[in-house]
């Protein structure tokens, strides 16, 4: 664990605050929800909790399938990063950060198709993987944003932008209401 030399009293309802660097640094809005771990030493440990995360490997397996079907690279996203990847470069994706210009996507709730672009710009930070189209569509559950599903498609693969919005869209639908039972 490392020490930030920050000290925070806790006020009478027992609340904390979370430095502003702190909660820039870790991507933690207002309103995220945190989970709460103890260890007996007395340590409370706070971690963003992701409730995409959950599905583990029935992500990874949805995303495998998806990506034997299609031919494309799948990538399911939480808020912060790909939880789940199938397709070429799935080694190196899992656990990329996603951008802020995915964040703003997710969080304008739209399914968005982007083509011509090559590299993994739009969805992933600094991860270069090669494609010509990248279709995105944002996961909701019980209307929260909670993540996002990503095609990257090679030119070769694509197919028209309708059908492939239309894919995405319900692989989203899907895992969101898997998060609902």
């Amino acid at each position: 664990m490392k020490a930030t030399g920050v000290i925070r009293r806790l006020d009478d309802l027992g609340r904390i605050v979370i430095p502003k660097e702190i909660r820039r640094t870790f991507r933690i809005r207002e309103g995220d929800p945190m989970e709460i771990f103890t260890n007996r030493n007395g340590e409370i440990i706070l971690k963003k909790y992701s409730p995409i995360g959950d599905l583990g490997s029935f992500a990874v397996q949805y995303a495998e399938a998806l990506a034997e079907n299609t031919g494309y690279t799948i990538c399911i996203f939480d808020r912060d990063q790909i939880i789940a990847a199938a397709g070429s470069n799935r080694k190196e994706l899992i656990n990329q950060p996603l951008s802020n210009e995915l964040e703003k996507i997710i969080e304008n709730r739209s399914v968005l198709v982007r083509n011509g672009q090559n590299g993994a710009g739009l969805a992933i930070q600094g991860a270069g993987i090669e494609y010509q189209k990248q279709v995105i569509a944002p996961i909701l559950c019980q209307g929260d944003a909670i993540g996002a599903v990503v095609f990257f498609i090679k030119r070769e693969e694509a197919g028209s932008n309708e059908a492939d919005k239309k894919l995405a869209s319900t692989a989203a639908d899907f895992l969101g209401k898997q998060m609902e039972i």
